[in-house]
């Protein structure tokens, strides 16, 4: 390909330096090419970051650039894979800062470092709408083993790992209606924390999981509608960071902002009885704090989010949509 246009510049100066894999042949052709491990699947998934919808545009570019990736990690974490790579597109304005786009390239490839997930090509272009970033990122597991959102059933017992509704408070506080003086809820708004050590105790012990990006009440609604199963789950026991304690000890309704609201980007699964003990050691030994929120039951009616009083809250909206 030749190296003289704008474009061949801007990718040569920023994205070849990301091209570690011998699969993405320092970008000197069209496509690339990955062999996954023997006796391994493939796991696929892509997500995308919007300008003005998923961050703000004075948001740092290193963050934003973490975010893209982080996003797909997470849900390769939840189906018990490893990263294996990805591919970017990313849609520029004509007047876009070449300062954001070397802050934002520093941040995606200090992460795929350090998550071993490196850069194998992908496409940029130019738009007259904001910056658009779409990530496709591919994982593999053994054969046979990726943890479904089908596999639920009555008994079992629904655990989150890490806390929920940072995000959902963080982006109140980023548009001025929530105080936070520790700066927490922002930063877990802005970066998300994949929790990708989590994924070989997945797979060995849960029977469901999915990742909780578009709040935990509509995502457990999806995995049961999954599982053909329902839940019961106590709010009181879902886990909560000191910053969303602090925010919801002087406002009670932000209760339901808290579970609603999404880019948690945290782990939600459901591990039989009988696998509880060991399923909690194994996180335990990767540093991934996990919580028993609630039991799987029988019957397809929405899940339950019981308040101390054992009765069920009510939502005017059950998590974040696109549309």
């Amino acid at each position: 390909m030749a190296q003289g246009s704008a474009e061949d510049r801007l990718i040569a100066r920023y994205f070849k330096p990301l091209a570690k894999h011998p699969g993405a042949f320092d970008f000197s052709d069209d496509a690339a090419a990955i062999t996954p491990p023997a006796r391994h699947d493939l796991v696929l998934k892509t997500d995308g970051l919007i300008a003005g919808v998923h961050f703000f545009t004075d948001d740092p570019a290193e963050g934003v650039g973490r975010k893209a990736l982080r996003v797909n990690l997470s849900d390769l974490a939840a189906k018990g894979a490893a990263p294996l790579g990805f591919l970017l597109a990313i849609a520029l304005p004509k007047d876009f800062s070449e300062h954001w786009l070397a802050d934002f390239v520093r941040g995606l490839g200090e992460d795929a470092d350090a998550y071993a997930c490196p850069l194998l090509g992908g496409d940029t272009d130019s738009t007259p709408g904001p910056i658009s970033i779409s990530v496709a990122a591919f994982g593999t597991v053994p054969t046979g083993t990726m943890v479904r959102r089908s596999g639920a059933r009555p008994g079992d017992h629904v655990f989150v790992s890490g806390a929920i509704g940072d995000a959902a408070l963080g982006l109140r506080v980023r548009r001025g209606e929530l105080a936070d003086t520790t700066g927490h809820l922002v930063s877990r708004y802005r970066v998300p924390q994949p929790r990708t050590t989590l994924a070989e105790p997945l797979r060995a012990h849960a029977s469901a999981a999915m990742d909780v990006s578009d709040g935990l009440v509509s995502d457990l609604g999806k995995l049961c509608r999954a599982s053909n199963v329902s839940a019961d789950l106590e709010v009181a026991r879902v886990p909560r960071s000191e910053a969303a304690e602090a925010a919801l000890g002087s406002d009670c309704e932000l209760i339901k902002p808290i579970l609603t609201g999404g880019e948690d980007y945290e782990i939600l699964c459901t591990i039989p009885p009988n696998r509880i003990a060991s399923f909690e050691s194994a996180a335990a030994n990767v540093g991934v704090p996990v919580t028993d929120i609630g039991r799987i039951v029988g019957g397809d009616p929405p899940p339950r989010f019981l308040n101390p009083e054992g009765q069920p809250l009510t939502f005017l909206r059950g998590g974040y949509s696109h549309f």
